[in-house]
C-alpha cells in the first residue's frame, strides 16, 4: 500500500510539473485568401485562410511553439506582441531587426515561453504594411487554480480593431513613400474584421460583428487595437466599462465610459448587461491629434446585443468623443494604476531622452510634383532625436551576434542633437533645419542598467499623440504631461505607475518610462503608427550579455531564415 501511495504522489508530482510548464504547439500557414468588403472583393495575405487570425490560447509560464510556412510571394514575419521574449530574441519578429524574413516556400518555427506573463496580448505581421491583414489574439490565462482578482465574467470575447484598404496595402506604403506625403486613409474600420453599418453594403450583407449578452450577466472584453494607421477611440451605447487590465497586466478597476485605445494596446474591461432588453452599439472612432491630416470619419460599428432583443428594435446609438478630444485621453490615462505596488528602479543608471515627431526633407526628386507631396513641397519623414531609422537590408540581431561589420552604428546619441523649444516651433522655417539626419544607430545598454528614458513629443510638422513601443520590454510609465519636459517641475508617480508595452507619448507632450535591461538582444522601439516606422521614427537597442548563461542569449535556431 505504501509503494502504491508512493507511486501515486509521484504520478501526481508529475501531472503537477507538466501543467505547469506546458508546450503549445502552432500551425501558421501564411496564405492569400478572397475576401469581399462594402461590395469590393480582394486578395489579402492571411493566416490559416483567416481574417482576423486564429487566437494563441495559453497559461503564464507555457512554451509555444509557431511553425510559419510562408505560401505568399511576399516576404513575412510574425511578431508577438507584448511577448518579452526572455533569452528568445531570435524569435522577436520584427524583420531586418532580430531575423531575416521568411521568404516566399520557406519556413521557420518560432519559440519562445510566456514567463510570468499571462493577460490579453496578440501577434501581428512585421514587414512592410501586411498588419493590416495579418493580426490575432494571444489570450493568455492564470496559472491553474489561480484566479482573476476581480470578479469572475460569464464569459470573455476578444474585441479586434482594424482598418481596412481596398486597395493592396503593400503598394499604399510604397505610394506613400514615393509620392513624399500623407498616406491614402482607410477605406473602413473594422471591428473583428467587420465594418459595420455605416459603409456601404456593409449592412445589407450582413457584415456587423454581432456579441449576443444575457440581461444581468458580466462580460470581459479583450480589446486590442490591431489597426495601423490610427489611434481609436471605443465605447458602448448607455453602458459603462471597468477597466482591469492593460497590456498584459493587471491595473486597479477603473470605471469609464470610453476609453481611447491606440495601435499596439491592449485593454481588458468588464461590462455588465444591465440595462432594458434591446441592441446598443459598440463603436470605434477615429483620435486625430495632428493637424491638417485627412482621415476615416465613418466609425465602425458593431452590436452588444441582449438575448431576447428583435431586428425591428432602433440599436441605442453610442456616443464617441470628438475626434480631436485629447483631455478624454487624459483623463483615460490619469485614472490608469498598477493593480499592485510596483518594482519600480528608483536609482537610475542611465538617462535618455528622446524626441519624437515628423520631419520635412528638402525635395531632392527630378520630378517635385510625383516625388515631393510634403509640407511646402518637401518630403515627409520621421525620426528619433532626429535621427530617421533606416532599415537594414540584413538582420542587426545576426550581424551583432557574430560580430558582422557594417551594418548597423553603436552611436545612438542619449539626448537630442538640436535643442529647441520642441512643442511650440522649430528652430527655423520648415523645411530647413527640421530635417534628419538618416542611419542605422543603436543604443547600447549593459545588461542590468536601469534605465528612465523620456520621450518628447516635437511640432517641427505637428503635435501628435505617438504610440511608442518598445519589443523584449515592459515598462513603468512614472509620468507624463503636456508642454517641454522639465525635471524639475514634473511630478512621477514611483508607486503603482501602470506597466506597459506601448505608451502613447501626449499630443504636444512627454512620457517618462523606467526599466531593467536584464533581457540580452536587439530589441526595437519604435512608434505604433506604421507609416511613421515606414518613414523611420525608430531606433534599436543592444542589451548585452550579463553574467552565465541565464543571463546570456543563446546561438540562433537551425533554421533562423537567411537574407
Amino acid at each position: 500500500m505504501s509503494t502504491l501511495i508512493l507511486w501515486l504522489g509521484i504520478a501526481l508530482c508529475a501531472l503537477i510539473l507538466h501543467a505547469s510548464a506546458t508546450t503549445r504547439f502552432y500551425d501558421f500557414k501564411v496564405q492569400s485568401m478572397k475576401i469581399t468588403k462594402m461590395c469590393k472583393s480582394k486578395q489579402i495575405v492571411s493566416i490559416n485562410q483567416m481574417f482576423p487570425g486564429p487566437v494563441i490560447y495559453a497559461q503564464e509560464d507555457d512554451q509555444i511553439i509557431v511553425k510559419v510556412t510562408n505560401e505568399t510571394p511576399y516576404n513575412t514575419t510574425l511578431h508577438w506582441h507584448g511577448v518579452r521574449q526572455k533569452l528568445s530574441c531570435w524569435s522577436d519578429g520584427p524583420s531586418y531587426i532580430t531575423q531575416c524574413p521568411i521568404q516566399s516556400g520557406q519556413k521557420f518555427a518560432y519559440k519562445f515561453t510566456l514567463e510570468k506573463q499571462k493577460g490579453t496580448l496578440f501577434w501581428h505581421a512585421h514587414v512592410s504594411w501586411l498588419r493590416a491583414t495579418v493580426y490575432g489574439a494571444i489570450v493568455v490565462y492564470p496559472k491553474m487554480g489561480i484566479p482573476y482578482p476581480f470578479r469572475n465574467p460569464y464569459k470573455e470575447q476578444i474585441i479586434l480593431l482594424g482598418e481596412y484598404w481596398h486597395k493592396d496595402v503593400v503598394q499604399l506604403e510604397k505610394e506613400a513613400l514615393e509620392s513624399g506625403g500623407a498616406p491614402t486613409p482607410a477605406d473602413a474600420f473594422t471591428i473583428n474584421g467587420h465594418p459595420g453599418p455605416n459603409y456601404k453594403c456593409s449592412s445589407s450583407n450582413n457584415d456587423v460583428y454581432k456579441m449576443v449578452v444575457i440581461p444581468g450577466k458580466t462580460y470581459m472584453l479583450r480589446i486590442i487595437n490591431a489597426a495601423l494607421n490610427s489611434e481609436h477611440f471605443f465605447t458602448i451605447a448607455n453602458h459603462r466599462m471597468t477597466i482591469v487590465e492593460a497590456d498584459g497586466e493587471y491595473t486597479k478597476p477603473l470605471i469609464v465610459d470610453r476609453l481611447m485605445i491606440a495601435p499596439g494596446q491592449t485593454i481588458n474591461v468588464l461590462v455588465t448587461a444591465d440595462q432594458p432588453v434591446n441592441r446598443y452599439s459598440m463603436a470605434m472612432g477615429p483620435y486625430v491629434s495632428a493637424k491638417n491630416i485627412s482621415f476615416q470619419k465613418l466609425p465602425a460599428i458593431s452590436y452588444f446585443q441582449y438575448s431576447g432583443s428583435t431586428s425591428n428594435q432602433i440599436v441605442m446609438p453610442a456616443q464617441l468623443p470628438t475626434v480631436n478630444d485629447s483631455l478624454a485621453v487624459k483623463t483615460f490615462m490619469d485614472g490608469l494604476r498598477s493593480l499592485q505596488s510596483a518594482m519600480v528602479p528608483r536609482e537610475i543608471d542611465v538617462n535618455l531622452f528622446f524626441t519624437i515627431g515628423l520631419n520635412v526633407e528638402k525635395c531632392r526628386s527630378s520630378n517635385p510634383d510625383k516625388n515631393c507631396r510634403g509640407p511646402h513641397g518637401g518630403v515627409l519623414g520621421a525620426s528619433v532625436n532626429n535621427i530617421s531609422f533606416m532599415s537594414p537590408s540584413f538582420s542587426l540581431l545576426q550581424a551583432y551576434y557574430n560580430g558582422v561589420n557594417g551594418h548597423f552604428t553603436r552611436d545612438f546619441p542619449d539626448l537630442p542633437l538640436k535643442v529647441y523649444d520642441y512643442v511650440n516651433g522649430a528652430p527655423n522655417d520648415i523645411p530647413n533645419d527640421t530635417q534628419s539626419l538618416v542611419g542605422t544607430r543603436t543604443k547600447v545598454l549593459e545588461f542590468g542598467s536601469r534605465v528612465e528614458l523620456i520621450l518628447q513629443d516635437t511640432g517641427t510638422v505637428s503635435t501628435e499623440n505617438h504610440p511608442v513601443h518598445i519589443h523584449g520590454y515592459s515598462f513603468y510609465v512614472v509620468g507624463y504631461g503636456s508642454g517641454n519636459y522639465n525635471p524639475s517641475t514634473a511630478k512621477l508617480n514611483l508607486v503603482d505607475p501602470p506597466y506597459m508595452n506601448t505608451i502613447g507619448v501626449p499630443v504636444g507632450g512627454w512620457a517618462a518610462i523606467r526599466f531593467v535591461a536584464d533581457n540580452p538582444g536587439v530589441w526595437f522601439m519604435h512608434c505604433h503608427l506604421e507609416i511613421h516606422m515606414s518613414w523611420g521614427l525608430s531606433m534599436a537597442f543592444i542589451v548585452k550579455n550579463g553574467k552565465g548563461e541565464m543571463q546570456s542569449l543563446p546561438p540562433p535556431p537551425r533554421d533562423m531564415p537567411t537574407c
